[in-house]
């Protein structure tokens, strides 16, 4: 019986040192590497030093942070919808300028692009603000305006992005006359083209804000679906309604409310709660 209490000791000891060096470790990763943030890894490695694209193309700057959860939550929502077919088409589009539509698109599009096997094709729309390209590293590129005045063909604009199955249809050059060529005969041929062209694609619209502008309403009668950007504490509530009931309530797939930090504070929460459960075990 020594023995055998000599070696329950002996062991117990042990267990207590490799308890006491778990305590002492780092908070550790979570266990299970989403696919998405694998990948937005591998991309900024291949990049190396020519990080090119925005910081605020989130799924690829900060893959695993409150924001890029967010991201993965609204395309869940338009992949998996309550009632109704999945919305191919969408266009995202906001009450006024700078709340954060562009944002929206490029990572709506990025995490589509980056978690399903369909490709996507992101187009910028705002031909007065054309942002798009820039998120994702461009410079001055031809885009959507040297189409609908004759000088570019469809396949010389679109450009294939450093995500995999995602391709980018900047603005171009911003024209004299963006509610004029964004409402003639030649945009419903380009709709219809892309339509045509990328049926089996994503098509996730950057539109001019709403209630500044007149060919919105335009664009919107040409997609499955809206989503609409609000910023939060910034556009007045009769606006934001007056603006989406001018698109139509029964377009609207859902509102992303930007700028909303509670999110990102319960997030941060729910991740610390989980790291020091996991360092007690």
């Amino acid at each position: 019986m020594g023995r055998i209490a000599d070696a329950l000791e002996r062991h117990d000891k042990e267990k207590v040192v490799k308890l006491e060096d778990l305590r002492e470790e780092k908070p550790r990763p979570l266990p299970v590497e989403e696919p998405e943030v694998r990948l937005a890894r591998q991309i900024t490695a291949e990049l190396g030093s020519d990080k090119s694209f925005s910081e605020s193309l989130v799924m690829l700057s900060s893959p695993d942070s409150a924001d890029a959860e967010t991201f993965k939550v609204l395309r869940g929502q338009i992949l998996f919808p309550r009632e109704g077919k999945v919305p191919r088409s969408v266009l995202v589009t906001s009450t006024l300028p700078a709340e954060g539509k562009t944002y929206v698109v490029a990572n709506l599009a990025a995490t589509l692009a980056m978690s399903i096997d369909d490709y996507v094709l992101a187009i910028d729309a705002d031909l007065r603000r054309p942002r798009l390209h820039r998120m994702f590293g461009y410079g001055k590129v031809k885009g959507l305006h040297e189409y609908l005045v004759g000088s570019a063909r469809l396949e010389e604009i679109t450009i294939k992005s450093r995500i995999d199955k995602l391709s980018i249809l900047p603005a171009g050059k911003p024209p004299i006359n963006p509610t004029e060529l964004l409402s003639s005969k030649m945009m419903l041929r380009f709709l219809e083209e892309v339509k045509s062209r990328y049926q089996d694609n994503f098509i996730i619209i950057d539109s001019p804000p709403s209630s500044v502008t007149a060919e919105t309403k335009f664009l919107a009668q040409h997609v499955d679906g809206i989503i609409y950007v609000v910023m939060a504490n910034r556009t007045p509530r009769k606006d934001i309604e007056k603006s989406i009931d001018n698109l139509g309530r029964d377009r609207i797939l859902g509102v992303v409310f930007n700028g909303y930090e509670q999110v990102r504070k319960s997030y941060h929460r729910y991740y610390e709660r989980y790291y020091k459960g996991n360092n007690k075990r």
